[in-house]
């Protein structure tokens, strides 16, 4: 086996990437404080073309040297927008008719392998603080709630683990799985 080149991986450029096509999903970072954690999530969200990133409450925003450390220049690809509050994005995100989906534990929450995406449907996932997860007044706002599988002795992942299996799953399902 031979490592591919950058060359042979025949990325976009940013001006490209822009242009193209986007998976038709928003991540909402709720008062995410961890800046590495912002920047990762841009960098998941540029290798998975999500449409937008919308930055909430305390989530820090570009440029900033900590989330770009992490983020590898994503921050200049993915698309994002700055909130005061993440029920203004939701509210937003909803005269839009986008489903919005809180990543969270929850009575009831719908277990991420049994989720389908619905066919030409946007959705908005909301992912919580590193503390205290997603808020409840949050959850109140959403359509419904995913939840990651664990078996672990914790409860919860780091939430730029999460967003990665997370958006990995919905665009994988999107793709290649509802055509």
């Amino acid at each position: 086996m031979q490592k591919l080149t950058s060359q042979e991986l025949s990325r976009l450029t940013v001006e490209d990437f822009k242009k193209a096509p986007k998976t038709p999903i928003y991540v909402i970072l709720d008062n995410v404080r961890s800046l590495n954690n912002i920047g990762s999530v841009f960098r998941t969200c540029d290798a998975f073309a999500i449409k937008k990133l919308l930055l909430c409450g305390i989530t820090a925003t570009p440029p900033h040297k900590d989330i770009n450390r992490t983020a590898l220049g994503a921050t200049e690809s993915v698309l994002w927008e700055h909130y005061p509050t993440t029920a203004h994005a939701i509210d937003s995100l909803k005269k839009e008719g986008v489903k919005i989906i809180a990543v969270e534990q929850v009575k009831d929450s719908i277990s991420l392998e049994t989720f389908s995406p619905a066919k030409d449907t946007e959705y908005a996932l909301v992912f919580g603080n590193e503390v205290f997860g997603v808020e409840q007044e949050v959850v109140d706002m959403c359509d419904m709630v995913l939840e990651v599988p664990q078996e672990g002795t914790k409860h919860s992942l780091n939430i730029a683990v999460c967003a990665g299996v997370v958006l990995w799953d919905l665009y994988a399902k999107i793709k290649y799985h509802n055509k």
